[in-house]
């Protein structure tokens, strides 16, 4: 499966990756917390030497850690990218869902040698537990839930792990979740592993690639956008979470309100074709996950939407399904393209 199934998707990725920092450097470091829900405590006794306890506040649970962890599980492979790019690649023993996306061409060889533990769905109770993590990243809850036979957060924690969930994961917050989430999970990942300055560096990049889209797109007039997934002949409407902020950080202004009843209690909603044909979109963006499923979803709205500007004006922009999960550094690349497409003149 291709990461990027659109030339300006693939150039976008080309462009954001930074070179790894290194861990043992950062590692030495003082430790300097400042983002809200993480803390630091002085204590002689942690494990590592460090002499710090670091706790922070995940989706509303409170974690703590003596010291750092030494046995890391990546759910997704954009949890696995953003833990090498802080470092954590040598305390790596899983990655799971490997098959969703793969990994950015300068990482991908450094992580082959890390146990894969599930393709396509998360990893089964006891392949997790198997793997005896004491941290496991994971892009959303939907990772722990027993009943689908995950491993929950409370049998990680009686196993002696602990489970970070990305902020715009959280259940309480995926229909609010902002593209800068991800800073706060840099940080707070960060100061778990106790490379906060690696963190910090990977942050600036972020918030100078958002900057860069932000003066780019200045003032230039805005273009309206329908966010869609399409399934078959199913079709569904983005009006919240983290989807429609990469829209509006893009600078696109979503055809759909996300105070609307319908988006209410999830980001999405079924509608049908009229409702796209009504609002008349400058652009519709659409996920995709492989070049076939690229290419299906442009037949279909091609076919169903000829009169609507969007297809009139050829502005179908297809970005990674893989970029639109929370706590990721895709979700910058999301931006960037978007606004590339949108608005290529400021570019």
């Amino acid at each position: 499966m291709i990461r990027s199934a659109s030339p300006a998707a693939a150039a976008s990725r080309a462009r954001r990756r930074t070179p790894l920092p290194a861990l043992a450097a950062a590692a030495a470091l003082p430790l300097v917390l400042s983002a809200c829900g993480t803390g630091v405590t002085s204590g002689s006794d942690a494990a590592d030497g460090s002499g710090e306890a670091v706790t922070i506040t995940n989706c509303g649970r409170e974690l703590s850690f003596d010291s750092t962890p030494t046995s890391v599980v990546g759910m997704m492979p954009s949890q696995t990218e953003l833990l090498i790019r802080l470092g954590a690649l040598d305390s790596l023993v899983g990655q799971a869902q490997t098959d969703v996306s793969p990994l950015p061409d300068d990482i991908a060889d450094q992580a082959a040698d890390i146990p894969v533990l599930s393709t396509d769905v998360p990893p089964a109770r006891e392949d997790l537990l198997a793997a005896a993590p004491d941290l496991v990243v994971s892009p959303t809850e939907y990772e722990f839930t027993a009943e689908q036979g995950f491993a929950s957060i409370e049998q990680l924690k009686q196993n002696g792990a602990q489970a970070y969930v990305a902020t715009g994961g959280c259940l309480d917050r995926r229909n609010t979740a902002e593209v800068t989430d991800v800073l706060t999970d840099i940080e707070n990942l960060g100061a778990i592993l106790r490379v906060p300055d690696v963190a910090e560096e990977l942050s600036q990049d972020a918030e100078a690639r958002l900057s860069d889209v932000e003066a780019a797109i200045g003032d230039v007039p805005r273009r309206t956008v329908a966010q869609v997934y399409v399934e078959g002949n199913s079709l569904q409407a983005i009006g919240a979470g983290i989807e429609a902020d990469i829209i509006a950080t893009a600078g696109g202004e979503n055809v759909f309100d996300p105070d609307a009843p319908e988006f209410a209690d999830f980001f999405a909603a079924e509608i049908t074709p009229e409702e796209i044909i009504s609002r008349d979109p400058d652009a519709i963006v659409f996920s995709v996950s492989s070049p076939e499923s690229e290419e299906n979803t442009r037949d279909y709205l091609e076919r169903t939407f000829p009169d609507v500007a969007a297809v009139k004006n050829d502005r179908l922009i297809a970005v990674p399904k893989s970029d639109l999960f929370p706590g990721t550094l895709g979700n910058i690349d999301a931006v960037e393209l978007i606004a590339q497409e949108l608005y290529p003149d400021a570019f």
